[in-house]
């Protein structure tokens, strides 16, 4: 069975799985948007094989990729991503996937010391293959997609497997194969991140600390009513209203829409976003239904409910009793004993040495979270060392016994 260019249905994604099985290697790589959408959205899937076949899975239309994930499980078969954090992590995260044998062409670039990381890079100096033009910034939910996206989308997948026998090469002549291979299994598996959101989030806004206790009560309002706002319109916040205008609302704390439009990025255009957004598509489209067709008419009504939403929000802050007001936690850096201060630094400066010693970047070599793992709870031996995660056998058995020195 032969699989389509574009899999957008069961049939499709069964046609998929028929087609790759007894592929060796895969290379997979997402496209999400979260330039136009919020929260971001994953918009596209793409998968090669061995033999050169690429396709372009929609998840948008599929109610489900979960048919792929026993290749992704698999142990025998290569799965050759390029930054694999980000795109693992949508497939984790919404279809619960697992993965081994894992090869990052970043992390291998990383470990040869390449200057430039970027895949368009990669592609460039080992395989003299030009990919284009970005297109990054596209809003890759649209559909149907130009020739000229569909064609960046799979040169994404179709050169990463033979990018990555060019990469192997290097690695095993210089024996570091096994260090990546450690380095790509830890990324493989980490568990799928979570959306944290932190409700404190709107203190850490530029010129929030010169707010007093009122005016943290106001900003915190108009964070929510963005927040709100801006999942009902499907829109970043920032497209909503900038954070600048928030602390602005904030510290003016207007009582009228004249003094709302005197604020800074306070524009009729932002104001009526927020209008927009709240009436989002089915009521303007029920009110062109009604006959009302007049589209100056509808904006001007859109500016006027954006500024009475922002006068309520406004008013709901500085109804908080006094007593409920937001009140800044004390954050004080955590205090660190003479003896783990002097094992970073012991640690660091052999971090240097030993960056110049391999020709790697310092924080290849060792990063800081390391550092500090090992300096606060240093380990008792070389094999108490590889148990640390992050570790891994190959820093152990390369560094061990230096750095057992050092932080001794």
């Amino acid at each position: 069975m032969t699989a389509p260019l574009w899999i957008k249905t069961p049939a499709d994604i069964d046609a998929l799985v028929a087609s790759l099985k007894g592929a060796k290697a895969l290379s997979i790589d997402t496209e999400a948007d979260g330039l136009h959408h919020y929260p971001v959205k994953l918009c596209l899937v793409q998968v090669a094989d061995d033999r050169g076949r690429g396709h372009l899975a929609d998840p948008l239309a599929l109610p489900t990729l979960a048919p792929l994930a026993p290749f992704f499980a698999d142990p025998s078969v290569i799965k050759v991503l390029h930054a694999a954090d980000n795109d693992l992590g949508y497939l984790k995260r919404l279809y619960g996937f697992s993965v081994s044998n894992l090869f990052d062409t970043a992390i291998a670039a990383r470990f040869l010391g390449v200057t430039s990381l970027s895949l368009d890079g990669l592609l460039r100096e080992f395989l003299g293959v030009d990919p284009g033009p970005s297109r990054q910034k596209d809003d890759w939910s649209r559909r149907p997609l130009s020739a000229a996206q569909e064609t960046y989308a799979l040169n994404d997948v179709l050169h990463l497997i033979p990018l990555r026998e060019k990469l192997l090469e290097a690695l095993r002549a210089k024996g570091r194969d096994l260090w990546v291979e450690e380095e790509c299994a830890a990324v493989a598996a980490m568990p799928a991140p979570e959306r944290v959101t932190d409700p404190d989030a709107y203190m850490k806004l530029k010129g929030a600390k010169d707010l007093d206790g009122r005016g943290l009560a106001v900003l915190r309002e108009l964070a929510n009513m963005r927040e709100t706002l801006a999942m009902k319109a499907d829109r970043p916040p920032f497209m909503i209203m900038g954070n600048e205008v928030l602390v602005a609302l904030a510290a003016l704390k207007p009582r009228d829409a004249a003094s709302i439009l005197t604020v800074k990025g306070c524009t009729t255009n932002v104001v009526r976003r927020a209008g927009e957004a709240i009436l989002a598509f089915p009521i303007a489209m029920a009110m062109l239904a009604a006959g009302i067709s007049d589209v100056y008419g509808l904006i001007l009504f859109a500016v006027i409910y954006g500024v009475a939403n922002g006068l309520v929000t406004i008013l709901r802050g500085m109804a908080v009793p006094d007593a409920e007001l937001p009140v800044r936690r004390p954050n004080p850096r955590p205090r660190i004993s003479g003896v783990v201060q002097r094992r970073s630094e012991a640690l660091r400066a052999w971090r240097v040495e030993a960056a110049k010693r391999v020709e790697l970047d310092a924080g290849v070599i060792f990063p800081q979270r390391l550092i500090d793992r090992l300096a606060q709870d240093p380990p008792r031996d070389i094999n108490a060392l590889a148990q640390v995660e992050g570790v891994g056998r190959w820093r152990a058995e390369l560094f061990g016994a230096e750095l057992m020195g050092r932080l001794a």
